[in-house]
């Protein structure tokens, strides 16, 4: 049975973030299966739309109730409130997947967050992209973790993985990337003690934000200059290149990150994840990464030691990820959402 799904997606493309990815990647699967998507959001773009299904940007009133009239079921790929109300006129079958906590960014529950949990009870399904997000926000959520870009985040057999270390993601003190320096400098103090045989371990930053001048000046305090290269912004082809030159990909986030979908994008390069252990990261990386414990750099460092000294673990994590990956591809992952929002409109028959 062909639907009418209509997408809500507060921010898409050509914002740039892991709720906005999702939803590029499940409109393009249902589109794939079959089903007729069209998706909604606040984000503006006056380019021409380059995609295979509808976008209404900036919607009014109007253009909300046309779009919830001609939908079959309503999919909120995280709760779009001021995108989703007019469904209280029309009745349509309503699932929410949640990408991150419904709280404040300090953690504490506004008035905002519990009309969320109101809305949610209203909903057919509601679905979590980690076990970390369900225990959390609603226990009765069904988990389906998320998707990555498989056809872009690629490994490169030829590649030579000539340096150690790579952090990806905002340069914001959240994403913890002066842990990442920290640990650089730990290593390179055991190597001049003669505790290690390693020396002139490299670390790439990728990503811009307010930190970059003290994260380089950081650096340059432990007289790391030459073994830190900060990269800027990369995106596409340049990104899966620059992933491929190396190792270890750490996601060292003191915040509790609801999944982390930039462990996926390293490893589908063949980086091994060295992960902090808040939150969905765990989720993120499975059997194929290691974790440590959040905000502890002697624990990294540890973690990151196993890995550059055992060429036998290297590859078993590897061969781990080949299958991580699979569980990840963005048809499987679809393809059980699908099957909750197939179910959705089943129950209204």
């Amino acid at each position: 049975m062909s639907l009418k799904i209509l997408l809500l997606s507060n921010n898409f493309y050509p914002d740039i973030g892991g709720i906005e990815i999702n939803s590029e990647i499940l409109a393009h699967e249902f589109i794939k299966a079959g089903h007729q998507v069209r998706l909604v959001t606040w984000t503006a773009d006056e380019r021409e739309n380059r995609f295979p299904f509808a976008v209404v940007r900036r919607p009014g009133k109007l253009d909300l109730f046309r779009e919830h009239h001609w939908a079959d079921v309503v999919f909120e790929n995280n709760p779009c409130l001021r995108l989703t109300w007019p469904g209280l006129f029309f009745g349509k079958p309503n699932v929410i997947a949640l990408n991150t906590w419904v709280s404040r960014v300090d953690g504490s529950v506004g008035w905002q967050d519990k009309l969320k949990t109101l809305w949610f009870r209203r909903s057919k399904s509601i679905i979590a992209v980690s076990e970390a997000l369900r225990r959390k926000n609603w226990e009765k959520a069904i988990v389906i973790t998320n998707p990555y870009r498989a056809e872009l985040f690629k490994m490169n057999s030829q590649a030579k993985r000539r340096i150690d270390l790579v952090f990806l993601g905002r340069l914001v003190s959240d994403k913890g990337a002066d842990l990442a320096i920290e640990a650089l400098h730990a290593l390179d103090t055991e190597a001049e003690r003669g505790m290690e045989e390693r020396s002139g371990v490299r670390l790439t930053i990728i990503g811009e934000g307010p930190e970059a001048p003290a994260l380089k000046a950081l650096a340059a305090k432990y007289g790391l200059e030459h073994q830190v290269d900060f990269k800027g912004s990369l995106r596409g082809k340049e990104l899966v290149d620059c992933l491929n030159e190396h190792k270890v990909i750490l996601v060292p986030s003191r915040w509790e990150e609801p999944f982390g979908n930039v462990a996926l994008e390293g490893m589908a390069c063949g980086c091994i994840p060295v992960v902090s252990d808040g939150g969905g990261l765990p989720d993120a990386v499975g059997s194929a990464g290691l974790t440590f414990k959040r905000g502890d750099t002697a624990d990294m460092v540890k973690r990151i030691r196993e890995i550059l000294h055992s060429k036998e673990l290297e590859e078993k994590l590897r061969l781990e990820a080949l299958q991580h990956l699979k569980l990840h591809h963005p048809k499987k992952v679809a393809d059980r959402y699908l099957k909750v929002i197939r179910e959705a409109v089943s129950s209204r028959i």
